[in-house]
């Protein structure tokens, strides 16, 4: 397998000997703080930040929110302290991509001042657009879910009447507005759930249908493309190189997948972090609104994959880290609980099955934590299980084997117990960021990578 030693493709983060003394970052905005990688030429690790965000608030049931400006104050400062690093090592930044939430949608005027919240990738208080949505979308487009960003714009267009020039704006393409003054930009694999054609690269006609007009969305350009330069206002309080380029990112999952080094034709990921995020790299694209399952397109090849509400945010609703280590130590992961679980953090899901009323089922032993723990993750491994059955039903390669990614993955116990769900090696990858994967496009945007 290609991620087990991160070689093979361009977008690996194969080390190669650095000859050229340029610097490629990576930001990584998550749901609770924002991450930032700094690599050469040849894939080597030469600075690395973090940034805290508040959680997103909850001001009603359905509503998952954030302050954008929380954001850039977030990639601010991990951009800071990367040019500090930098400064003791002699690399110049040469190119900046930024990755981010799936689905997480604001309203910008035309000079990026959001006129609305940020509704966060697991918002689904647009399920009223459903209706609308079904009648005129494509059945197999990814947009068929409360959770998408389609849903969420309908939403904002009939709750806020945009004037002419505001844009719809996905969390990274925002900060790619703020880096280099160009708003109205995003890259291919954000848009998929707003509706964008991967396969004829193109808006489709039936989203004139919708209600809104279609100069509120975003130009859509593959996911590694120059976009533009840094401003020279942004490069001076930031401590930034004149003439950096700001490259189009991709979404958070997408961004650790390409982190892992796998890239190769039936090689699947698992990304265990907050929530749980499934992919396998196919020659052909596989979209199925039923249950959630979309594909990225990158380069000539395609990400299959879907994403579950489900993950350790679930866990650490009631355990610390501390606890989480402690208590699998009693844990034997080849012996099942034989509990019945599906760990919601709240009520709705979206892959491997789409249904935004669906209920938590918690194991009924929440006074036995050894127990109640081990049945959690039994649970989510159930999904993971049940996630990867179906893409295989519906025509995805069949997995041999799962590299895996994100916090959960570091857990030995737990990786145990989802090989014995799974059936299949289950293989821990070394911890590298989304924002690692951010910083490998990046690379790739200004050439310094072969072709796809």
């Amino acid at each position: 397998m290609a991620g087990a030693t991160g070689g093979g493709a361009a977008l690996t983060g194969r080390h190669r000997p650095n000859v050229s003394g340029k610097a490629y970052v990576g930001i990584d905005l998550g749901t609770s703080g924002c991450r930032a990688v700094a690599i050469d030429a040849g894939g080597v690790t030469l600075a690395r930040a973090a940034f805290p965000l508040p959680p997103p608030a909850h001001p009603f049931p359905g509503a998952s929110e954030q302050d954008p400006h929380r954001w850039w104050t977030a990639v601010a400062g991990v951009l800071k302290e990367i040019v500090a690093e930098l400064a003791s090592t002699a690399h110049r930044i040469e190119a900046i991509a930024v990755d981010g939430t799936s689905s997480t949608l604001l309203l910008s005027a035309g000079d990026g001042r959001p006129r609305s919240p940020a509704l966060m990738y697991d918002d689904n208080r647009s399920r009223s657009a459903l209706p609308l949505i079904a009648r005129h979308a494509d059945p197999d487009s990814a947009v068929h879910s409360a959770y998408s960003s389609l849903a969420k714009a309908v939403y904002l267009n009939q709750s806020t009447r945009p004037p002419t020039g505001d844009h719809l704006l996905h969390q990274s393409d925002w900060i790619m507005g703020r880096l280099t003054g160009r708003f109205g930009v995003s890259d291919e694999n954000n848009c998929l759930k707003l509706g964008f054609d991967q396969v004829s690269r193109s808006w489709p006609g039936w989203i004139d249908r919708l209600g809104f007009d279609r100069a509120l969305l975003p130009e859509a350009v593959p996911a590694g493309t120059v976009v533009g330069g840094v401003t020279s206002e942004v490069a001076d309080k930031l401590g930034l190189p004149p003439g950096a380029r700001v490259v189009a990112g991709t979404t958070d999952s997408t961004a650790a997948v390409l982190a892992s080094g796998v890239a190769a034709v039936g090689e699947a990921c698992t990304v265990l972090g907050s929530t749980l995020v499934l992919k396998c790299f196919s020659g052909a694209p596989l979209f199925d609104a039923r249950y959630g399952i979309y594909s990225h397109r990158i380069g000539e090849n395609w990400l299959i994959g879907g994403a579950s509400n489900s993950g350790c945010a679930v866990v650490d609703d009631f355990f610390t880290l501390d606890e989480i280590v402690s208590l699998s130590r009693e844990i034997d992961p080849e012996r099942s609980t034989g509990l019945e679980c599906y760990p919601l953090a709240r009520p709705g899901e979206r892959f491997p099955v789409n249904d935004p009323d669906l209920e938590p089922l918690l194991p009924p032993c929440a006074d036995r934590p050894v127990r109640f723990l081990q049945a959690l993750m039994e649970g989510i491994a159930g999904i993971e299980r049940r996630g990867y059955a179906l893409l295989a039903h519906l025509g995805a390669p069949p997995v041999r084997s799962v590299a895996t990614l994100g916090g959960g993955a570091s857990n030995p116990v737990w990786t145990c117990i989802r090989e014995r769900v799974l059936g299949v090696p289950v293989i821990a990858l070394p911890q590298r960021e989304a924002a690692y994967g951010a910083a490998l496009l990046a690379r790739r945007g200004v050439g310094a990578d072969g072709p796809p």
